[in-house]
């Protein structure tokens, strides 16, 4: 795709964030739209976001899950920028900042020491980590009704939002993460249960995953970075009033309060 289109695509997708607005699915419109075609576009708003002061956080891993998959039609794990402004870090959510927002209950990994290289495993993960944590990830759209395959979401920065850490810092080797267990609570009912055995069968992989896939682009995961290793099950869908609780096996909870 020509330089001209990609930048029309970002410009879009800015301007829906920016007034809440969505539009309708990129890959309608252009159904040869490629996958290293959105990631271009999600690039151009990482760095528009950059220039303009705003500092990358991390990175956050979706699709992992065979649920999340199932629910949104596609079929391999996607990545985006985490940027400061989404860290919501006492559990308030903006809601009037996000236009169709989801919760996801995660794995949050703390990095220590830099990943790269393109032949990073699971050990060298956990090597790399200074601590784990329960966390929420707000997934948020600026694609109409969410009607996204695999290129629309990634050109939407992987339809990031925001997200929140709970308190617990765990010692990676304390805890087999494939058997950590979670259980959401929406307003106080049963909203849906799941276990790191759903995010690739191995969070500290699908971490792994992101390393090697970044170094395609010569991107290295850094220090101190915050990576979201994907959600144990499908994403709930959430408005202002909404009050959520994860509780988790080892870790804890984390909790996320719509306002």
């Amino acid at each position: 795709m020509d330089e001209e289109k990609i930048r029309s695509f970002a410009d879009e997708l800015f301007e829906a964030e920016k007034n809440r607005t969505p539009v309708p699915p990129l890959t309608e419109r252009c159904p040869s739209l490629s996958v290293d075609d959105a990631y271009r576009i999600q690039l151009v708003n990482v760095q528009r976001l950059s220039l303009a002061g705003c500092r990358i956080s991390g990175k956050k891993i979706g699709l992992t899950s065979r649920g999340i998959q199932e629910q949104f039609g596609v079929h391999e794990p996607d990545y985006g920028h985490l940027f400061d402004f989404m860290d919501c870090k006492n559990g308030e959510v903006p809601a009037g900042a996000l236009t169709q927002p989801k919760i996801e209950g995660e794995i949050a990994f703390v990095l220590k020491d830099s990943l790269s290289g393109g032949k990073v495993t699971a050990d060298d993960v956990r090597r790399a980590t200074d601590y784990v944590s329960a966390a929420f990830e707000v997934v948020d759209s600026r694609v109409m009704d969410w009607k996204i395959k695999l290129p629309d979401t990634i050109a939407d920065n992987a339809s990031s939002g925001r997200y929140t850490l709970g308190s617990a810092r765990i010692r990676i080797r304390d805890v087999d993460l494939s058997s950590v267990t979670m259980k959401l609570f929406k307003n106080g009912n049963p909203a849906g249960e799941g276990s790191g055995a759903a995010v690739l069968g191995d969070p500290a992989g699908a971490v792994a995953w992101l390393a090697n896939r970044l170094w395609d682009y010569r991107v290295q995961l850094k220090a101190g970075e915050i990576i979201l290793s994907g959600a144990f099950f499908g994403a709930v869908s959430a408005a202002r009033g909404d009050v959520f609780v994860a509780e988790y096996s080892s870790f804890g909870k984390v909790e996320a309060r719509f306002v």
